[in-house]
């Protein structure tokens, strides 16, 4: 708790207080002193301006203490803190929050955790009774795999929105000047493959070399200028070459 009284022996001991905090400081250097205040009863504590360049408006703290009855004064601790308008270091952020879109390269593992709202358990056929019949099995193994299926988890219908709203307030969705500007939508594009399951309802992947979206996700109502069905202008008939008689006719014409 504050306390009201300063002892004057604590509050007098600047230079023993600033010995402590150049002994602390070292290259850092001490600045000039910035005042006291009490901590305790027979406790105080120096600030000390903090020079160096790299800590604008930092402070050396000097806790000095005086033992009941006793005349000589002591340092308790010497500490950096910040003062009022100080440079500091953002708050701390755990990795998995602090990741966002786009962020993972080469080497960077993210792992997926057990309950991501995203996704939830899909079919494998590995939970079949152990005296299923082989062909059996292999049969189902080969449905599942068709289907699509066989994975350990899959995107719930949570992770699903999530994708379909991302998608679609992106570059390849249908609000953006590329879309303004196309003569027709991607929907009726021999380009546009679309993509599977319930998300093919509304999405697919654009597979014009040409096109920005080459290879990236776009929706059904989005558009640009490489439409399949802009062909170019029909060209008239070329006239045939002209032959030259060089067998027959008059030589004195040549």
């Amino acid at each position: 708790m504050p306390v009201d009284t300063l002892d004057r022996a604590c509050a007098e001991a600047v230079e023993l207080a600033r010995e402590a905090a150049v002994y602390r400081a070292g290259v850092m250097g001490v600045g000039e002193h910035l005042g006291v205040f009490a901590e305790d009863v027979r406790v105080a504590t120096h600030l000390f301006a903090c020079p160096h360049p790299a800590y604008p408006g930092w402070n050396w703290q000097v806790t000095v203490a005086r033992a009941s009855r006793a005349k000589v004064v002591t340092v308790s601790e010497v500490t950096l803190m910040p003062g009022d308008g100080a440079l500091l270091a953002p708050a701390w952020v755990p990795w998995a929050e602090r990741i966002g879109a786009g962020d993972l390269s080469p080497g960077v593992i993210m792992p997926t955790a057990d309950n991501d709202p995203r996704l939830e358990p899909g079919y494998t056929a590995a939970d079949l009774p152990p005296d299923t019949d082989p062909a059996e099995w292999s049969a189902m193994r080969a449905v599942v795999a068709e289907l699509g299926l066989g994975r350990e988890r899959v995107l719930s219908p949570e992770g699903r929105d999530e994708a379909a709203e991302r998608w679609l307030a992106g570059d390849g969705g249908p609000d953006n000047p590329m879309t303004a500007q196309a003569p027709a939508v991607c929907e009726t594009c021999a380009y546009f493959v679309a993509l599977s399951g319930s998300l093919g309802r509304v999405f697919g992947a654009c597979a014009n070399e040409y096109s920005p979206s080459d290879g990236h996700v776009v929706s059904r109502d989005h558009g640009c200028g490489g439409h399949s069905d802009i062909t170019e202008p029909s060209r008239g008939e070329q006239p045939a070459r002209p032959a030259w008689d060089t067998v027959g006719g008059d030589p004195g014409i040549f």
